[in-house]
């Protein structure tokens, strides 16, 4: 009897799981309703009533950032690139006074150079010039000068090298390379003679020119200095090398021949470096063939044209000369 009053009992609590069950799925429907519900309610009661349910979705308080944005404004950036031009550009610009003031430097050296250079080999020529001394009836003999051309007065010009000597043009004579001298000696002489190699054949062709006349192989410096001459009469050299074959005749004994050479200089380079010596020895050359009056002249014009130009001691030289001629002041 008993067990039949329980049975009751069992099937209610053997129900009760399930009705547990029920509840559970229930509830989250019922709430997703009523979730839904406020939000008609939102939708349709815009500004709603004060009893409304706060929204549970709300927008998001901070903006969305676009794919693609600069992660940085765009004035921070452009001034971050140009901090960056500007330091390329001091750097370069530093590079480049560097650059600017080495160059300085090497063109200051060389012009130290050049201008040592010439000091020395114009040194080096004075110091072979003969003294000048007053014409005397035994001048020419005493020359050793064995041409039979003679050197007429130069007329003077307007300063511009113009002129001739004997009323005509007078061309320098022809002048071969001597022949090889059957002289041992003087043979060896010429080969002891250093030839320059600096790549300027026109300054390399006058160096060695000067080392020979500088030895006294005064037809061996001639053959060498003639082509630089005729080769390269634009040339700085041209000027040094046509005075200096002047000087290798007139220190060989040929003032005759060294006036043509000294004349042809100052004609035709008036404004080369060795023209005012040409000039100068060109008078020297006439004093020795007893043309005093053509060598006064040929001092008024080395006055005239470069008295602004020549050195001291020249200009002492020069007066020298002139009292020696009996020159008019």
């Amino acid at each position: 009897m008993r067990h039949f009053k329980a049975l009751p009992l069992l099937a209610l609590l053997a129900a009760w799981p399930a009705t547990a069950q029920t509840t559970s799925q229930i509830e989250p429907r019922v709430n997703k309703l009523e979730r839904e519900m406020r939000a008609v309610q939102r939708k349709v009661f815009s500004g709603g009533a004060p009893n409304q349910v706060e929204p549970q979705i709300t927008a998001p308080t901070q903006p969305t950032e676009i794919p693609g944005s600069p992660s940085s404004g765009p004035l921070a950036t452009l001034t971050s690139r140009v901090d960056a031009l500007e330091s390329q550009q001091q750097s370069l610009t530093g590079q480049l006074e560097q650059a600017q003031y080495k160059l300085r430097q090497l063109e200051s050296a060389f012009e130290a150079y050049k201008s040592a250079t010439d000091a020395k080999l114009k040194a080096l020529e004075s110091a072979g010039a003969p003294a000048i001394a007053p014409a005397t009836p035994g001048a020419v003999a005493a020359s050793g000068d064995t041409s039979t051309d003679t050197a007429a007065p130069a007329t003077r010009g307007p300063g511009n090298g113009g002129g001739t000597l004997g009323g005509t043009t007078v061309r320098p004579p022809a002048v071969t390379a001597p022949a090889a001298t059957a002289d041992p000696a003087r043979a060896a002489r010429i080969a002891a003679i250093d030839k320059p190699a600096t790549g300027d054949a026109a300054d390399d062709g006058y160096l060695y020119g000067f080392r020979l006349w500088s030895a006294k192989l005064y037809p061996e410096a001639i053959a060498a200095l003639r082509p630089v001459v005729a080769k390269y009469p634009k040339h700085r050299r041209a000027s040094y090398a046509q005075n200096l074959i002047g000087r290798s005749y007139l220190d060989d004994g040929k003032p005759s021949l060294a006036s043509r050479e000294f004349y042809d200089n100052y004609k035709n380079m008036p404004d080369g470096e060795r023209a005012p010596d040409s000039l100068f020895y060109l008078a020297d050359a006439l004093t020795r063939l007893k043309k005093t009056k053509e060598a006064c002249d040929v001092y008024g014009e080395l006055t005239d044209v470069y008295g602004d130009k020549i050195s001291g001691a020249m200009k002492a030289d020069v007066a020298k000369g002139r009292a020696a001629n009996k020159c008019a002041a």
